[in-house]
Parts: structure tokens; sequence; C-alpha cells
């Protein structure tokens, strides 16, 4: 195909593709109706029913992901808030020629630090603030598959930054973004300035503390929303196949959440949440689960396989 056609098939992709971004505690972006899997034109996986699949887990996936934040904001250091706090009412103290003032903020805010490291003298970030942020895509597997090779295609061209425009918008997660404090060099920055206001240089002082408040470290951690959606369904779908009296409707539920599941581990794959190869256990595992639960039969323990294969790309992934 004529690279500027192609081109222009990709920007078109593009346009159909909505990409929510939502700051915000705990905030989502709603994909409500993910296409089917290639190859399935079964009416279990009409839109409606997969709709239904999807906002069936949805309660799980906000809990989970709520759950995920609540442990990091468990993390947050009150010394180091009180630390950062201090370091800029010196620097405002300073501002207003009170030098006297500034000299006291960072006693306190040193304090705090030492208090940290007191604590835990082998930690290198100290936790101080979280933001909460939900991206979402609207796209189908298909599509996701033609811009990954669009992308390899503008990279291998040298097009660095068109392919990087398509890459941002190819991206379905929760990212918690904790701000920390690095003891390896923040605390001595703060005590360096003490010596420069007793010297009476100000602005060096202030220069100082700007630059040492501009060292603060941002980590987020990624919360892969087709993973957890996947996860959700499985749980859903676990409990109907251990059902012995399951009816006509309990296998098409069971069905559609096996097939949604496996749907949502491919976009995770697509959208390069892992390597590959860590998927290619859960597709076989699924292929055994459905053909273990066909025409109404039922049992226990037939998911442990998956939840481990999910629990080990849990721990690699969510960083």
């Amino acid at each position: 195909m004529n690279s500027k056609i192609f081109r222009l098939f990709a920007k078109a992709i593009l346009l159909s593709m909505l990409v929510f971004a939502t700051p915000g505690c705990g905030e989502k972006a709603g994909v409500k109706d993910e296409a089917a899997p290639q190859g399935n034109s079964e009416a279990a996986q009409g839109p409606a029913n997969r709709r239904e699949a999807s906002e069936s887990v949805q309660e799980g996936v906000d809990s989970l992901s709520q759950n995920e934040a609540n442990e990091k904001r468990k993390e947050i250091m009150q010394e180091a808030i009180a630390a950062i706090q201090e370091t800029r009412n010196a620097l405002a103290a300073l501002d207003s020629n009170n030098t006297k003032g500034a000299l006291n903020s960072l006693e306190r805010a040193t304090g705090k630090l030492e208090l940290i490291l007191a604590r835990d003298p082998n930690l290198a970030l100290a936790p101080m603030d979280m933001s909460v942020s939900s991206y979402d895509v609207l796209t189908t597997l298909e599509d996701i598959k033609k811009l990954n090779k669009e992308i390899k295609r503008l990279i291998d061209a040298g097009e660095m930054q068109e392919a990087r425009r398509i890459i941002a918008n190819l991206r379905s997660e929760i990212v918690l973004s904790i701000v920390n404090i690095p003891l390896a060099t923040y605390p001595q920055a703060i005590k360096a300035v003490s010596p420069l206001i007793d010297e009476g240089k100000i602005q060096e002082a202030k220069t100082a503390l700007a630059n040492a408040l501009s060292t603060l470290v941002v980590a987020d951690h990624i919360i892969p929303l087709p993973v957890v959606r996947a996860e959700e369904m499985l749980k859903k779908a676990e409990a109907l196949a251990e059902k012995i009296d399951r009816d006509v409707v309990g296998n098409d539920s069971l069905s559609t959440l096996l097939k949604n599941a496996r749907y949502q581990l491919q976009m995770a794959a697509a959208l390069g949440y892992g390597e590959r190869k860590d998927y290619n256990a859960f597709y076989s595992q699924l292929d055994e689960i459905e053909k273990k639960t066909e025409k109404g039969k039922s049992g226990k323990g037939l998911f442990d396989d998956i939840k481990g294969s999910i629990s080990a790309l849990r721990r690699k992934i969510f960083k």
C-alpha cells in the first residue's frame, strides 16, 4: 500500500478512536462496548451481550482500582508532606525578606526528614503525594493491530514523532502517580541552604530551595484496565462454572464471560501490557475451561491455573 494512503488510513482510525483521559481520584472513563473476538459470530457475542458482560464487572474493576489507590495512599508519609511544606514556607519567607522565619522552616523540614531516615535508613524515596488518572480507548482489536503495524513502519522510516502521536492514544489504564522526596539528595540540599542565608546570600538560597523542590521524583504505577476486566469476568465465570444445575441462561452467560475475558486479554496484549509470551498460557487455559464447561458441565478448580497465570501477570505489570 502506498505510504501516503496508509498514513491517511491510520489517521482515519485515530479520528474514529475515542481516548478518554480522566484525572481525579479514582474516576473512570467508560469503554462499554468491546468488539467480539475475531471469528466469533455467535449471538451471545452481540453488542448488547458484550456491553452487559463489561458492565457486569465494572463494580469489581472500580473496587480493585480503588483498593490499589488506597494501598498507595497508606504509603504517603505525613513527615514527607510536612518537610515539603516547610521548604515552601522557607522560600515564601525569603521572598518576604524574613530570614529568621526561613531558617525556622528549614529547621523543621530537616527534622522531619531526619525522622524519616531514622525510621528507615535504607529508604530511597519518601512518598508525599499521589494523584489518580484513568485513560481508556474505544476501538477494536483489529484497528489496534493495524495501528501497531503502522507504528512499526513509521519507526523504521525514522518518523518518530508521527509514531509517538499514535502510541499516545493506545492506552487503557489507571495511573497512580506518586510524588516522592529523593532521600539521597534532598536532605543535604536543604541543609546547605541555611549557611547561604546566614551569609546573606538570599538569592542563592532561594535558587537552591527552588532547585531542591524541582528534584521531587514522580513514579507512575500502571493498572492495565483490560487485565482487570478479564480478571473480574473470570471471577464471575468461575462462580457459574461451579453450578451443577446451571440452566440455559447460565450457560450463555458463562460462554459470554469467557469469550469477553479472552478478548480483554487479547486487547491487553495488543496494547503492550507485558510481553506477548505472557499471554500464551491464557488462551490454552481458556480453551480447556470452555471444553470442560460446555453443554452445562460443571466442576471446581477449573480456573486454578488461569488464576495463577493472572496473578503472575499482575506481579509483573502492576508496577
